[in-house]
């Protein structure tokens, strides 16, 4: 009988704490789902709030990224719709080429070559260290608009800069400033050339070194030995208001990957010699955008391609009857004439136009460029 009672009163015992034991749990499960539900709340209005700032701040953000990629990520190049057509063709026939134009890439390109090799190691300045030279010497296009002189500050590469200045207009003049003494310097010597020729036509005698001279000029000009009246034609300047035309207008003033990468200021194209592939170029099209190491390169062979490409033949016709009359080289009458130039036609020259009038180019084509320190000592 003992037993039976012990038993009984032990498993009423186990049955209380057992049930003590299971309402405690059920407590504390509720308090744990309480604070798991209050921590959940907390957690959801968090992700609300930072959601909420992240999608506002992506659309105030947004802008100034697409804009700042836009600037200097930008791998586009600059386009202009023009196929040009290249002074050089050597691996290429000319079916418009006569007999007595002799063009020799090797020849026509030889001091152009020796220009590029003169420097190779040339250092490409910032816009600020450029902007600060010209501030130093007092080199402003307005000053040369009135007094029509130069400072000579020859430059030998575009800043990469230059496309990261946002207002038009002082990037247009900044361009200006860095081509401008280059392309007159380009003119001064086919000036001093064109007067050695002349007067070496009102000789009834020449020299040796003379005769050697104009041998040399023949075959830089592409023209049969003897012939002066055509070497006297194709001798002769580009209007310094046409050749920054076609110069921003090919780069997108000084923009585009051409002009940053390989100095070509004017889009000529090669089949032979180094030059830069375009990324739109097509299937089968084996031509590149010649490349120059330094910008006065550049400038010398668009004023050769002018000069002796049977494209531009009537360019030079009609530049020479502007000579025979005593008449100004003017650009938008010459203009004219380069609607070859690109495959837009006459569209291009229009456009050449605009660029002339409405940045009064003209402005420069009578300016002098003033001595430099080299060119100085040279006279002492």
């Amino acid at each position: 009988m003992k037993i039976k009672v012990v038993k009984k009163r032990k498993v009423r015992l186990k049955t209380r704490d057992t049930s003590q034991l299971e309402l405690r749990f059920i407590e504390n499960l509720k308090k744990k789902n309480k604070d798991i539900s209050q921590i959940q709340t907390i957690n959801s209005i968090s992700r609300i709030f930072l959601s909420s700032f992240v999608l506002v701040s992506f659309f105030y953000i947004a802008p100034i990224l697409i804009n700042f990629a836009n600037k200097n990520f930008n791998s586009n190049e600059y386009t202009n719709n023009s196929k040009k057509i290249l002074a050089y063709t050597i691996n290429k026939k000319d079916k418009n080429k006569k007999e007595s134009e002799t063009l020799n890439e090797n020849d026509l390109l030889l001091d152009i070559f020796s220009l590029n090799d003169l420097e190779t190691d040339s250092v490409r300045l910032s816009a600020s260290t450029i902007k600060q030279l010209f501030e130093d010497t007092g080199y402003e296009l307005n000053d040369v608009r009135k007094k029509k002189l130069v400072k000579p500050v020859a430059l030998t590469l575009l800043p990469q800069e230059i496309k990261m200045i946002e207002n038009t207009k002082k990037r247009k003049e900044f361009f200006i400033q860095i081509i401008l003494p280059l392309i007159i310097q380009e003119n001064n010597n086919i000036k001093l050339d064109r007067k050695t020729l002349f007067s070496i036509i009102n000789k009834s005698n020449n020299s040796n070194s003379e005769k050697k001279w104009l041998d040399r000029k023949y075959k830089q000009y592409g023209v049969k030995s003897n012939d002066l009246s055509t070497l006297k034609i194709r001798m002769d300047e580009i209007p310094v208001s046409l050749a920054i035309a076609q110069a921003a207008k090919e780069t997108g003033w000084g923009t585009s990957r051409f002009a940053q990468e390989g100095n070509a200021l004017f889009g000529q194209w090669t089949w032979s010699g180094e030059g830069l592939r375009p990324k739109e170029a097509k299937e089968g099209e084996e031509h590149k955008v010649m490349k120059f190491n330094i910008l006065q390169a550049s400038v010398r062979a668009y004023q050769r391609n002018l000069n002796t490409h049977s494209t531009y033949k009537d360019f030079r016709k009609a530049r020479a009857r502007l000579r025979d009359t005593n008449k100004k080289l003017d650009s938008i009458e010459l203009s004219k004439y380069l609607n070859k130039y690109a495959e837009t036609g006459n569209q291009y020259v229009e456009v050449l136009q605009k660029i002339i009038k409405q940045n009064k180019l003209q402005d420069f084509d009578d300016a002098q460029l003033l001595p430099s320190s080299a060119d100085l000592e040279s006279l002492i």
